[in-house]
């Protein structure tokens, strides 16, 4: 077990690593920007230390710089958390050129997996049905129009090295696709740095259903079940919950094993999820996220592993004490994902002081928040303040509760989005759990 871990991240998810380290005895170091003095991770952490300005690109990733902080530290190992540099091989690879443990994949991996149509191949080479689409980056629209024409309209135009919902385009025509074609290389080079982008059939209104797996470095693995992502809005999840209302037990067993088998077939070590899109009842490769996920906690509640830990246990070359057999799943749960943005006002980022912070109480419900009363939230950074989770006996009971906990969560001094998921735990194909991705939009 690791004597020191350094976290490379801020905000909820740096509050969630310490709290599993203390349990587990571990000291912890955490990094943050000016923006970030008076966050509540530096408050919790053993051991804090300035990364630079507020603006990410000069602070939370810069590698050169937290490598530094690592090694000034004597930090064993790096909990990447999750966005910044939790998917980046480059910050893997400089972790592991120190001898500091990167908590997560290898750098083989996560190089290998970073382009979006090289992992297509792989899965593929596996056996594992894949979404129709090109094989390689397209470099022109000529390319673009003759992929699009052999596996028909409506299309995505996807960054080859996208991710987290980002640079997605569709396109359901061919002056549809020839008007985007350019803007969508431009935004996978702004977002990415890359500009490759690549050709596959949109599928409407399908399901998003992920499966959580847990991988030794000793080629044992196990998946925890799936998660339902399908409440997004611009491709960004919104709600979680699990089970999904979407699968019978058959397609589940079925899922559970292509997702193991996914993660075999590109080398997996540590925490991931292996996603799919569901649609009349196929499914399809999509990609695997690699790391810790923001909903984690859901799968948390119903199975009472605790993830962090098993992440941690991982890396340090523990032989994963689950087997596939012994996974009890028991109840239903859900989570809601609270942003600091204004409904009313078409979701805009709404950053400022928080005035009154209560947290709703009751033994069935679990919140994950960095904010306390006098913080004050930065614009900097993703708008995530806080997730909301909660479990019971079954979805009507869960709903139930999950409406309790909103209506007794109070932030004041900052919009956010509660009232959204309010509405939404109202709507009647969200009741009827006959949802797909799309539906937020059609609310």
């Amino acid at each position: 077990m690791f004597e020191k871990i350094l976290i490379a991240n801020r905000g909820e998810i740096a509050c969630r690593v310490i709290r599993t380290c203390r349990k587990l005895g571990i000291k912890t170091a955490v990094i943050y920007s000016e923006a970030d003095k008076d966050c509540l991770h530096v408050k919790l952490a053993d051991e804090a230390y300035p990364i630079g300005p507020p603006e990410p690109e000069k602070s939370y990733l810069r590698i050169d710089k937290i490598i530094d902080v690592a090694k000034a530290c004597d930090a064993e190992a790096v909990h990447p958390g999750y966005g910044f540099l939790a998917e980046r091989a480059d910050f893997a690879k400089a972790c592991e050129k120190e001898g500091i443990k990167f908590i997560g994949p290898t750098s083989e991996t996560l190089e290998k997996l970073k382009n979006k149509t090289e992992a297509r191949r792989l899965m593929e080479k596996a056996g594992i049905e894949i979404i129709p689409g090109s094989e390689n980056s397209v470099e022109n629209f000529e390319d673009a129009r003759c992929v699009a024409k052999e596996i028909g309209f409506p299309v995505l135009v996807k960054a080859t090295y996208g991710g987290g919902g980002r640079g997605l385009r569709v396109a359901k025509n061919e002056e549809e696709l020839k008007k985007i074609f350019e803007i969508a290389k431009e935004e996978a080079k702004t977002a990415f740095g890359k500009p490759e982008i690549y050709i596959e059939k949109y599928l409407e209104k399908p399901r998003h259903v992920e499966f959580q797996i847990l991988a030794d470095e000793h080629g044992n693995i196990v998946h925890l079940g799936e998660r339902e992502c399908s409440i997004q809005r611009r491709y960004q999840k919104l709600l979680e919950e699990t089970p999904s209302p979407a699968l019978n037990e058959e397609l589940r067993e079925k899922m559970g094993e292509v997702a193991i088998k996914a993660a075999k077939a590109c080398g997996y070590t540590n925490a991931g999820t292996i996603e799919f899109l569901l649609k009349d009842g196929k499914f399809y490769f999509l990609e695997v996220n690699k790391r810790i996920q923001v909903e984690h906690l859901i799968t948390e509640l119903v199975t009472g592993i605790d993830l962090v830990e098993q992440q941690i246990r991982i890396a340090g070359r523990e032989k994963l004490g689950i087997k596939q057999k012994t996974v009890s799943r028991k109840g239903w749960a859900m989570n809601c994902r609270i942003n600091c943005e204004d409904p009313k006002r078409n979701f805009l980022p709404s950053p400022g002081r928080i005035t009154r912070h209560r947290l709703p109480v009751a033994e069935w419900i679990r919140v994950d928040t960095h904010l306390y009363e006098g913080y004050k939230v930065p614009y900097y950074y993703d708008p995530l303040i806080a997730k909301v989770a909660v479990i019971g006996k079954d979805r009507k009971e869960v709903i139930k509760r999950m409406k309790y906990a909103l209506e007794n969560y109070v932030i004041e001094g900052v919009p956010t989005t509660i009232p959204f998921h309010l509405s939404l735990l109202e709507n009647q194909n969200f009741l009827e759990g006959n949802y797909y991705v799309g539906l937020v939009e059609k609310i």
